[in-house]
């Protein structure tokens, strides 16, 4: 692992344990943090291979910079494989989620719901990853295309709640909120409508992107879930919700599985893309794959802090659902 300092590598690091306990009888699994460097990531993997790993699962801090060191693992048998952010070394795989069209479709939505007009806060995530200039290079091609939307602050979220808050807080430290039509990024819609909410903002700006559940909760309509209260509520909020799927560290090792036991996979796997927006917002009872599989995608603020990802399912894996990326348990065992 790499940054760890977010909701969602949390939740990365639960369903790749639970997926490891499902295939306990195949799998020793070995966790290491490397931070946000590059050469830290380098030494570790190095380290793992002189220690006779036969799979390697990252989350690597550069697309380039790793290269060398999982080049050095291929050349001694060892498979590799990148989840969520890729690298471009060409025995590795990839298992990553459409970055380009998250936000496209993301960045097009808010634009839209803007009516192509008004000052917005563009919200940046994790610097030198390929998710965070994937992601940066096509929202900003989308807002360029309508002059009269004007990006008036870019403060860097982390993909963090709470250094979110803390960028765009600082942002705002000169405009007021009625200064602003929308918001784009990752981590940054929960704080940014939190924020307003506690300015007494008479309307919420349309925001995308983020999968967490306390976005999705806050897009649901005022008083559908009864018992919940404050910021974690019904509001009736405008955004899309789209995330790259926690899961894709879990479908790294399955797959990593299927390549030691002699099974052609590809390079390159694309993960489930869900686009959520208040018409197809379903609250889900229980979260069992089942239910995920009919089409829930919402949690009780009961059952889940509001940073936790709701994105979870993928038919590729039922081996991980609510209580993998919840506790790290498998659905099965």
């Amino acid at each position: 692992m790499s940054y760890v300092g977010n909701d969602w590598q949390a939740e990365a690091q639960n369903m790749v344990t639970a997926m490891a306990k499902a295939h306990a009888d195949k799998v020793d699994l070995r966790i290491q943090v490397a931070g946000p460097v590059a050469q830290k990531q380098i030494q570790q993997i190095n380290a793992m291979v002189q220690a006779g790993a036969n799979a390697i699962i990252v989350y690597p801090i550069s697309p380039t910079a790793l290269n060398p060191a999982i080049k050095n693992a291929c050349d001694k048998g060892v498979v590799v494989f990148a989840y969520d952010s890729s690298v471009t070394e060409p025995c590795a795989y990839n298992v990553v989620t459409d970055q380009t069209e998250l936000a496209t479709k993301s960045a097009q939505w808010v634009a839209d719901t803007m009516d192509h007009k008004g000052n917005l806060i563009f919200v940046t995530g994790v610097p030198g990853t390929s998710v965070d200039t994937d992601r940066n290079k096509a929202a900003r091609a989308v807002f360029a295309k309508y002059p009269d939307i004007k990006i008036v602050a870019e403060p860097n979220g982390m993909w963090s709640q709470a250094v979110a808050r803390k960028s765009v807080s600082e942002a705002m430290a000169t405009m007021s909120w009625g200064d602003i039509q929308g918001a784009w990024g990752a981590a940054a819609c929960i704080q940014i409508w939190t924020l307003q909410m506690e300015a007494d903002s008479k309307t919420l700006i349309p925001c995308g992107t983020e999968g967490s559940n306390g976005m999705r909760v806050m897009m649901l309509p005022k008083g559908s879930i009864a018992d919940a209260t404050g910021a974690y509520s019904p509001q009736g909020a405008p955004g899309i919700s789209l995330e790259s799927h926690p899961g894709a560290g879990a479908m790294a090792l399955k797959l990593a599985m299927e390549v030691l036991e002699g099974k052609k996979v590809d390079k390159l796997t694309m993960m489930p893309l869900e686009a959520v927006t208040a018409d197809n917002a379903k609250l889900c009872q229980t979260g069992s794959f089942d239910e995920l599989s009919k089409g829930c995608n919402v949690f009780d603020p009961g059952l889940v802090p509001s940073g936790w990802f709701a994105n979870i399912l993928n038919p590729a894996t039922p081996e991980v659902g609510f209580q993998a990326a919840l506790v790290g348990q498998p659905e099965t065992n």
